[in-house]
């Protein structure tokens, strides 16, 4: 059974929760108010059965900087929040207020998920697992020994994180910014000492893609308002599988090049949906249905 743990904290064991319970999330971050979270845990929620109410806390609206982040967390439990989700720019701002972080977190540094527990604040990341799964569910058959991934920053750590747990063994990191993805590379090698990481420029990866199984954006390239892609389309060849974090516009310049040479592709929109519904398993303890929650999403971006 759960038990109310502190004002506005309650607790649930793994797979259990009290479903007369009323769950208060909400998404914690800067110009999301057209974000399609909300919409998505609801969906999930009323197809459950749940009580649920999702709310926006953007940082725009409310007039409060970045630097805030942490002390809203605090707030958010204190004012009966059961858990948040995180956004730009507040994942490693958060961490501030947190009790405790999940190992993943602490290993990527950035926070996406809060949950509100036995009267603790606890910071996990769902964004890598996003990844995964949304990997294994599009391309089941795709061989991920060896990736080339551009981009180093939140969302690339994510990704990373994730092809390194489920297997890559040759992975090259590649920026614009080389530092970036030199202390990304450093963060991440302890981790995996059966893996091969190495870092290069974005202007400088042809050979890479040449003998690569993958090729992942983690890059903004190619989003609505960033058009281009992130690498010279002449380099992609058959033998890739493409993927791409972005999911507005799904249909990336990068991916329609892709699907033009043959290549199996992958949009951003499992990862979003892999890590919402990662995230509301956590806020309720009841395991949410990932293929409908992406049917829902599918038909709103539609």
């Amino acid at each position: 059974m759960s038990q109310q743990t502190m004002p506005g904290t309650w607790a649930f064991r793994p797979g259990e929760a009290d479903i007369s319970h009323r769950f208060v999330v909400g998404l914690l971050g800067s110009g999301i108010t057209a974000s399609l979270t909300p919409s998505l845990h609801e969906a999930e929620a009323d197809r459950l059965g749940i009580a649920y109410t999702y709310r926006v806390i953007d940082l725009d609206i409310i007039a409060q900087p970045a630097e805030r982040s942490a002390a809203l967390v605090r707030h958010a439990a204190d004012l009966g929040f059961d858990g948040l989700n995180v956004t730009h720019p507040s994942k490693q701002l958060v961490q501030d207020g947190l009790d405790e972080l999940s190992s993943e977190a602490r290993i990527l540094g950035a926070v996406n998920t809060i949950t509100f527990h036995d009267g603790r604040a606890v910071g996990h990341n769902t964004d890598h697992t996003g990844f995964t799964g949304g990997l294994r569910a599009g391309l089941p058959s795709a061989a991920t020994e060896s990736v080339v991934q551009i981009g180093a920053g939140g969302a690339g750590a994510a990704v990373a994180f994730g092809l390194l747990s489920t297997g890559t063994r040759h992975l090259v990191i590649a920026d614009i910014e080389p530092a970036r993805a030199e202390t990304l590379a450093a963060r991440l090698a302890p981790h995996f000492p059966g893996s091969q990481l190495s870092v290069a420029r974005t202007d400088a990866v042809a050979g890479s893609i040449r003998d690569a199984d993958g090729l992942v954006n983690s890059t903004p390239i190619g989003m609505t308002g960033h058009p281009g892609t992130p690498v010279d389309t002449d380099l992609i060849h058959s033998g890739l599988w493409v993927a791409d974090v972005i999911y507005r516009p799904l249909e990336t310049e990068l991916l329609k090049a892709a699907r033009g040479k043959g290549c199996a592709v992958l949009d951003g929109g499992r990862m979003v949906v892999g890590q919402a519904a990662a995230a509301f398993e956590l806020f309720t303890g009841i395991p949410a249905d990932a293929e409908h929650m992406l049917a829902t999403f599918r038909q709103a971006v539609n």
